[in-house]
């Protein structure tokens, strides 16, 4: 067996090799005498099947057996060749070429290797940013928000008309043509004005109704309204006020701030307002890092380090990136595609572009991650999960699930990396 190989670049290499087809016919005859010596054929007693049945029986399994045993040892001898350890092999080989003969069999692999480069310079051209101010009249308005959210709704003493923002406790019964409807009637039922709770209409037409005061509201039913035998139609709602509640707002004191901070000692306004300011500084930082100083470092780091790419990860990616526009095509637009190859050829060279940009920064990511002792722990990426799943009202565990189903925990873990690495070389995880 003749292997050959040649180094393309230094993140990729080729084996040729002929494998002579008695090679194969070889292998085959050691493997039909193995098999014979374990497999149960009648006629014939438990380990001793000839080896000219076997393969009678299962020539074409022995075959297929013999040439891939044949192909691990030409990638074994052609690795051995290049020096290559097997964890910097990056996927499967890609053959390019197998052709088969009745004398032999000539194959061409290509394997793709993990890039290796020097990590320096990558903090000098990190991006430079002013540390965001927080000014006395966002704090104030962020504050009185918050003091705002905590205060209850009480029984208004003064005689005035309801307002937007008052909880009205009321009395209704609503009809269509004179005939009332399922759902359409409550007594004491709690209404935030400007909720937008009711259909719309209903609550604009409550403001400055007073406590015990009757009135007909007329609306009508969204196209849309999910009880298909009212949608679109008018209705007529019979209210009364009975009673109508406003925020009487708190004043902020070192009680309430303890409170608001969860009950942490040492608690005050001053501790209170402080992290408020830090939660808008917060903020506007994750805003700069997201919209300016991430996409900015990523380009800046790409531009930097040159080092080859592994063909087979940037291949997949083109098609990862393919497939993603052609979610957002028309049918008409794929069927398109689907009639001209030259077309689909061309959309990958319009996105190669990009794509190698995105390979290259993330082998970048994780060889700077790697130096700077970077790491995040599979407990972190649940619980980050969890947290955005409550964030969103969903199931936590259910978004888990998705995740896993999908393999996409992978991707979540390693943009969690990236950020945590930029955080720490840009300075803002101080």
């Amino acid at each position: 067996m003749e292997v050959t190989t040649k180094k393309i670049d230094d993140a990729n290499v080729v084996i040729n090799a002929t494998i002579p087809q008695s090679a194969i016919d070889s292998k085959v005859d050691q493997l039909a005498q193995n098999a014979g010596r374990s497999i149960k054929v009648d006629g014939f007693r438990k380990g001793k099947v000839p080896a000219h049945v076997v393969k009678k029986l299962h020539g074409e399994k022995l075959e297929q057996d013999a040439q891939g045993e044949a192909l691990r040892e030409v990638l074994n001898e052609g690795s051995k060749q290049l020096e290559l350890k097997a964890e910097a092999i990056l996927g499967e080989p890609l053959f390019k070429k197998f052709d088969k003969t009745d004398d032999a069999i000539t194959v061409e692999i290509e394997l793709s290797l993990r890039p290796d480069f020097e990590a320096v310079g990558y903090v000098e051209i990190a991006p430079k940013f002013d540390m965001p101010e927080v000014s006395d009249e966002e704090l104030n308005e962020r504050v009185d928000s918050l003091v705002a959210a905590q205060a209850p709704f009480e029984k208004i003493a003064e005689d005035r008309g309801v307002e937007n923002g008052d909880m009205v406790k009321m009395n209704f019964s609503g009809s269509i043509d004179g005939v009332k409807f399922d759902g359409g009637t409550a007594e004491d039922f709690n209404l935030r004005i400007g909720s937008g709770q009711f259909i719309p209409g209903f609550e604009d037409q409550m403001v400055g109704m007073k406590m015990g005061e009757e009135k007909t509201i007329t609306v009508t039913f969204p196209e849309s309204y999910h009880a298909k035998d009212l949608a679109g139609k008018d209705a007529q709602f019979e209210v009364k006020v009975n009673e109508i509640q406003a925020k009487t707002v708190p004043t902020l004191d070192d009680e309430l701030a303890k409170k608001l901070l969860h009950g942490e000692e040492g608690a005050s306004v001053e501790m209170f307002k402080e992290r408020v300011a830090q939660q808008i500084r917060n903020e506007k930082l994750s805003k700069i890092y997201n919209e300016e100083l991430k996409p900015q470092y990523i380009e800046a780091l790409v531009r930097h380090f040159e080092f080859a790419l592994p063909n087979n990860i940037v291949e997949q990616e083109i098609d990862a990136k393919v497939n993603a526009k052609a979610s957002q095509m028309s049918k008409e637009e794929l069927e398109s595609y689907k009639e001209n190859p030259e077309k689909v050829n061309d959309l990958r060279e319009e996105v190669r572009g990009d794509a190698r940009d995105s390979v290259a920064a993330t082998f970048i990511v994780d060889v700077l991650a790697r130096k700077e002792e970077v790491s995040v722990s599979d407990q972190e990426v649940t619980q980050t999960l969890y947290y955005e799943a409550y964030m969103s009202g969903q199931d936590p565990q259910q978004v888990l699930k998705y995740y896993q189903q999908h393999n996409l925990l992978p991707a979540i873990k390693m943009g969690m990396i990236e950020d945590k690495l930029f955080s720490k070389i840009l300075g803002l995880d101080k």
